[in-house]
């Protein structure tokens, strides 16, 4: 099936779970879209199966806590950052529940991870201002850079080259096999002072660069110019939220949720709002993915909703939904 206007206004809540005693955080598919893993501020990672529509196993990082979790191209191996006691990335395996090694070296908490498309190369940036290049198979940072302010980084699907997103103002291009010789392009933004940037994706054809902010829009640009092609707005976000944006596996359409729980479509190619979908939930939408190879996307609140337990009210749950055309 292709994704059309009307096959993404036909989109429904398939399957709601309230694993979760916390917000989720983050969430991941896998690259063959048959799983999907979340990491929660529970401290708790949990995997779903894509096709049953079922969690199938939580494992527990109760000391380290867990946040930006992201698969590798092995199977059943994640990397994510901490959100307790250090800012180390750990790579974990989840077969046996053990770590395959660590990686120190940022000094604040890390807010962008993204994994090569391509090897076992991946970067981290921090909130120390460092964006840190790492290869899964030795615990030493393979390159360092130093930035003015916060970043967001995110790998070119050809794995060749990532983009940096500093000060929320502009956007550098490095090659990835000579990164320390400075980005070989700068895109300047025009500064919005009512927001920061908060994501940054290249879709799957490598043409487009999407930047999402705590704001009410978010913006892409042609990744070759760096022309703004397109602004999108009309969604809520009065508290600064970060919401996470994505596209659509054939780079057609953009998407982000809003804090009324509901999803904004985007076409990528005219700028048109084609839907807006109730994603079921009753808060933000922090996590907002679609599936690399099957029609359905995930999407996950950071509101914890109260259900009536056995009498008691006040049992809390954090909402993560799948939805299917």
């Amino acid at each position: 099936m292709k994704l059309t206007d009307n096959v993404l206004r036909s989109f429904r809540v398939a399957k709601v779970f309230r694993e979760n005693s916390d917000k989720i955080n983050c969430f991941d598919f896998s690259p063959n879209g048959e799983t999907v893993i979340s990491s929660s501020d529970d401290d708790s990672i949990v995997l779903y199966d894509c096709q049953e529509g079922k969690p199938k196993r939580t494992l527990y990082s109760k000391k380290y806590g867990v946040d930006l979790i992201r698969y590798t191209h092995a199977a059943n191996t994640v990397v994510y950052s901490s959100n307790k006691i250090d800012d180390t990335i750990r790579y974990l395996s989840l077969h046996d529940n053990k770590y395959i090694r660590y990686f120190p070296g940022h000094t604040k908490r890390v807010v962008a991870l993204s994994m090569s498309p391509v090897d076992d190369t991946f970067i981290s940036g921090s909130l120390d201002k460092t964006i840190r290049l790492w290869d899964l198979r030795s615990p030493n940072c393979q390159g360092l850079m130093h930035l003015q302010g916060k970043p967001v980084c995110s790998f070119d699907p050809e794995g060749l080259i990532f983009a940096a997103g500093v000060n929320s103002e502009m956007v550098k291009l490095y090659d990835l096999r000579s990164f320390d010789k400075g980005p070989f392009a700068t895109f300047k933004m025009q500064y919005d002072r009512t927001c920061e940037w908060t994501g940054l994706k290249f879709s799957n054809d490598g043409k487009l660069i999407l930047i999402s902010t705590n704001g009410g829009f978010i913006r892409l640009i042609d990744a070759f110019k760096g022309a703004v092609l397109h602004t999108f707005g009309g969604y809520n976000n009065s508290k600064a939220v970060t919401l996470e944006a994505s596209f659509t596996p054939d780079s057609q359409f953009i998407m982000i949720g809003s804090e009324d729980g509901k999803i904004h479509v985007w076409n990528g190619e005219s700028g048109m709002k084609v839907a807006v979908l109730d994603g079921k939930h009753t808060g933000p939408i922090t996590c907002l993915q679609f599936n690399p190879k099957f029609m359905t996307f995930a999407s996950a609140c950071s509101n914890m909703v109260k259900v009536k337990d056995e009498g008691e009210v006040k049992l809390e749950r954090s909402v993560f939904a799948m939805l299917l055309a």
